[in-house]
This record gives structure tokens, sequence and C-alpha cells, in this order.
């Protein structure tokens, strides 16, 4: 049972943009009950596959292969850890609206990287094509998470149907935006140039290397 107490220092952290030591992942996220109550799992079983998966495949330029409509488009957001002070790096789903790139923290204000960009806002943002480095601010007014939320659901592909959100595709703007009110929106202003895996110490020379060691091998077999 939530004490008085316990209800004021949640109402204060989350006004403060922090975590209340009492919420749990998922909590008060709009998310079906059926999926939330699987939220610390999945949220576990994300972390891992962004661990050894998704942000290795990013860091290698392959996110222009594997983003689509379908299974969505994904990015890096590389923040400063507000404990450890190490960078961070985030494989997030994103939108590209006017001159910002929007991203959102859908565990909540739990979501470490949310944590570290109100702790320090400088952050990195590596996108399939480029990279750049920017200034992440929480997105408060009303109308602009209304004209936001709706597109960047949509860049998610099937993974916002997945996780019970609905059919992005079909449902409104409004709906959408309803079903997301508890999720911290994120909005970065680019304001310089980032290292991308194109770029000098990048990795995606790599992919180009093993591609075509392997296309040798087979024409080498094929006139054996």
């Amino acid at each position: 049972m939530t004490t008085v107490e316990g209800a004021s220092m949640g109402a204060q952290a989350s006004a403060a943009g922090e975590a209340s030591p009492h919420e749990s992942w998922g909590e008060s996220l709009g998310y079906p009950d059926s999926v939330a109550k699987f939220m610390p799992a999945l949220h576990g079983g994300f972390n891992a596959v962004n661990k050894y998966v998704s942000v290795p495949a990013l860091r290698a330029g392959l996110g222009r292969f594997i983003s689509n409509p379908l299974t969505g488009y994904l990015m890096i957001l590389r923040t400063r850890g507000h404990k450890s002070g190490e960078m961070r790096d985030a494989p997030l789903g994103y939108t590209i609206v006017g001159e910002y790139v929007y991203c959102m923290a859908g565990f909540g204000r739990k979501t470490h990287w949310f944590q570290n960009v109100l702790a320090d806002p400088h952050v990195e943002v590596n996108l399939p094509g480029r990279s750049f480095s920017g200034v992440a601010e929480q997105v408060t007014d009303p109308d602009e998470r209304r004209r936001v939320v709706a597109p960047l659901m949509r860049s998610m592909g099937a993974i916002a149907a997945m996780v019970g959100m609905g059919n992005p595709w079909r449902d409104s703007d409004e709906a959408i935006a309803r079903k997301c009110q508890g999720m911290p929106l994120v909005r970065v202003r680019a304001t310089g140039i980032a290292a991308g895996a194109d770029d000098p110490g990048g990795w995606f020379w790599v992919v180009v290397m093993g591609a075509s060691g392997w296309w040798l091998l087979r024409m080498l077999r094929h006139r054996a």
C-alpha cells in the first residue's frame, strides 16, 4: 500500500524530472496490464539485446541496413553516466521533426539514459546516415508532444503494437499521445559534428572488408 509520504516523494520526483524510489519499471506509462506486469523482465531483455546486438550493429554502421518502416528506425544516443561519468550508448527509436531529433523513454523516468540527460544534456547522436553532437531537452509542452509522439511511434514500426500500444498506423494522433502521456519525450538540437561509423575511428570498414573477403573467397572457390 502506498503511504502519504511515498506518494509525496513520487510527486516531487516526477515534478523534478527524477524517478521516484518507489516507482517500478513501466509503472503509470499507459501499457496494458498484460504487458505492464512483464516490464521488469522486458527491461532486462532489452538491455541484453542492446548490449550484445543493437549497439555493436549500430556502431558498425549497420543502421542503414536494419532500419525500415516495419521493424523501426534506430539511432544511438550517447550520454554521460550521471553516476559513473562514463559515456553510455543507448539504441533508440527516433523521428526527425523540423530541426530536432526526438526520442522517448519507453520505460519511464527511471530509464538510465533519460536520467543521464537530466544530469548532463550534452549528447552525441549517431543516425544511420549521419552523426552530430547536440543538446537534449525534455519536452513538456503538450502541443509539441501531440505533434511529435504520433510520428515517433510510427517510426518504431511493429514494436509499438507488440508492447500493447495499439496500431500506430490506424490510431489517431490524439489517441497515440494519450497512450504515451506518461513517457518522457526528449528532443535533441544539433550543435556540432560527431564521428560516425564511416569516419576515422569508426567500424564500418570491418563490414566492407568482411563482405569483400567473403565475395573474394566465393570467386576463388568458383574458379577452382
